[in-house]
Order: C-alpha cells, then sequence, then structure tokens
C-alpha cells in the first residue's frame, strides 16, 4: 500500500480536479470541507440505525451521491468532470420521501429545540452541517458557477434532516421540545375577528 501522507500540501496548497493547486482556506476546498463532514456525520447517523431500519438504503444513496458532488465542486469551471451526476433525481427522491413522512407527521407548529433521541440529535446536527455548506456553496457559486442541481440536492437535504428528526421523535414515542409558536400562528390568533 502506498503512504497515506504526499507531503505535498505542507505549505498550506491543495490539488483540486484538473491539477490546479489551490490555498487549503480556499472557497473550493471550504465547501467541500462542508461536505465531507455532511457525509460522515450520515455515517453516524447510519451507525446508530440498526442495519434493517428502512431509512439505511437511503442515507447509503444520499452518501454515495455527496461524492460525486464533492468531486463536482473540487472541479472548476472550464474542466471536465468525468463522475456521472444523480444531484436531480436524489433531490426529487428526497421530496416524495419528506412528502409521505410529513403526512404521518402531527403540525407543531412551533420552533423545536434540536435533541430528543440520539438519533433525532444528529439528524438535527446534520440539518445545520447542510445549511452551513448550502451557505459555502453560494459563496463559491458567486466566483465559479455551481451545477443548479447540486445547490437544490444541498438545501433539499437540510430540510430531509429536519423531518427524518421529528419522524425519529415520533418513531421513538418521544416529545418534541417546543420553543416557540411560529410567528404567523401567534398574530392569527391575536387578530381580533371582525
Amino acid at each position: 500500500m502506498k503512504r497515506i501522507y504526499t507531503r505535498t500540501g505542507d505549505k498550506g496548497t491543495t490539488g483540486i480536479h484538473g491539477g490546479t493547486r489551490v490555498p487549503k482556506d480556499d472557497i473550493r476546498i471550504e465547501a467541500n470541507g462542508c461536505l465531507d463532514e455532511l457525509n460522515a456525520l450520515i455515517g453516524i447517523v447510519r451507525s446508530m440505525l440498526p442495519p434493517d431500519d428502512a431509512w439505511q438504503e437511503l442515507l447509503h444513496a444520499i452518501q454515495r451521491e455527496l461524492m460525486a458532488v464533492m468531486s463536482h465542486v473540487a472541479t472548476p469551471a472550464g474542466v471536465t468532470n468525468p463522475n456521472p451526476l444523480g444531484a436531480a433525481q436524489l433531490t426529487l427522491r428526497l421530496e416524495q420521501e419528506m412528502d409521505t413522512m410529513t403526512v404521518r407527521l402531527a403540525d407543531h407548529g412551533y420552533f423545536l429545540l434540536p435533541g430528543g433521541t440520539p438519533v433525532s440529535a444528529q439528524l438535527h446536527f446534520a440539518r445545520t452541517v447542510a445549511r452551513r455548506a448550502e451557505r459555502r456553496l453560494w459563496t463559491l457559486n458567486r466566483q465559479d458557477p455551481v451545477d443548479a442541481d447540486i445547490l437544490r440536492l444541498v438545501n433539499r437535504l437540510s430540510d430531509l434532516f429536519f423531518v427524518m428528526a421529528r419522524m425519529e421523535m415520533q418513531r421513538q414515542d418521544w416529545p418534541e421540545e417546543k420553543w416557540q409558536e411560529f410567528a404567523y400562528k401567534r398574530k392569527r390568533q391575536d387578530t381580533p375577528e371582525r
């Protein structure tokens, strides 16, 4: 086996697809770091679920697609990336999965405190890492266009993890901790009828 270390990054640069070297704190590297962190976090969630859990296959599919997404994020405009991108199809699947789960969830109408079961807490953590990845991708997009399907996928991932966190609480019959009612619901209640 080859050595894992190359020493090529010892001066603060790293290689991207196409052979160019960029600073390790380049926005492209930062965005990919967030995606990598998200992928690792999904792995933690999967490790906490039984092997036959219904979510295993979905989370595995997300992890695999995130690897392709990271390769595309590491590819600057003008360089061809041979890895197929299935972000558009996966985004549609995530929307269908969320729709199915949402129908089974009680309407909460409240901002919720992250936590609850260990799996729910990790899913909330994944939600926040997905949001950070999305912010970094939009920063990169201002410098070098990011595929719109990637931007949509990462946006949906944070929504999915929120719904899954709520679903996990319901699956475990664990009460959600409410923080504050949504403002639009308070306004409706506070407005006198005419």
